[in-house]
């Protein structure tokens, strides 16, 4: 049974960020393959910032092609809006019954896991890979040494996706935090000038 990673974001863009927490997560755990979940845009949420959903896609696409261990997918584009974690996992699961579905997260998603529309639910049915981030305050300690909760030491990679659209606003030079094949598509694309 492949045992697959899900890594969520709105990849607003993607960066060398989430590419480096990926390709490290799937080389130095027991996951099979990273899967890039692209967070459709909310309809119920007016964020003109964010790209629609198939230019996201797109760039996930380009920025993952080399790498035959992390695949894009839209697997959430399809689900009814507004759309939950435990949601996504109850259909990944069973779309794709001869894989295992784990969740990958950050630290500070972490802390803020108990939160989670039924997180009880996730933790029941599937491990939650978490890569170190640098933040403040203290993880909920009914997760401390939690059976399906697995640290891996990773990069701690404090780049985002703001700090890329913020710059590529102000004219400043963000190539090296973007894949090239990401980087032209934009540039051709003529994202996040305004």
């Amino acid at each position: 049974m492949k045992n697959i990673g899900l890594y969520f974001g709105t990849f607003n863009p993607i960066h060398v960020g989430h590419l480096i927490i990926a390709n490290h997560m799937v080389e130095n755990s027991n996951l099979d393959e990273i899967w890039m979940v692209v967070t459709p845009h909310n309809p119920f949420k007016k964020k003109s910032s964010l790209l629609d959903n198939h230019h996201r896609l797109e760039m996930v696409f380009k920025a993952t092609e080399r790498f035959d261990k992390i695949k894009p997918t839209d697997i959430e584009f399809k689900l009814p809006q507004p759309n939950y974690t435990v949601h996504t996992l109850a259909h990944i699961s069973e779309k794709y019954p001869k894989y295992k579905f784990n969740l990958i997260m950050g630290e500070d998603n972490l802390k803020s896991f108990h939160k989670w529309k039924n997180y009880e639910t996730i933790l029941e049915n599937h491990n939650v890979y978490v890569y170190p981030r640098i933040s403040e305050g203290k993880i909920e300690t009914q997760f401390d040494n939690h059976p399906k909760i697995h640290p891996v030491k990773a990069p701690i990679v404090e780049i985002s996706s703001t700090m890329i659209r913020n710059g590529i606003k102000d004219k400043k030079n963000i190539q090296p935090l973007l894949s090239d094949a990401v980087w032209n598509y934009i540039d051709e694309m003529n994202f996040y000038k305004k």
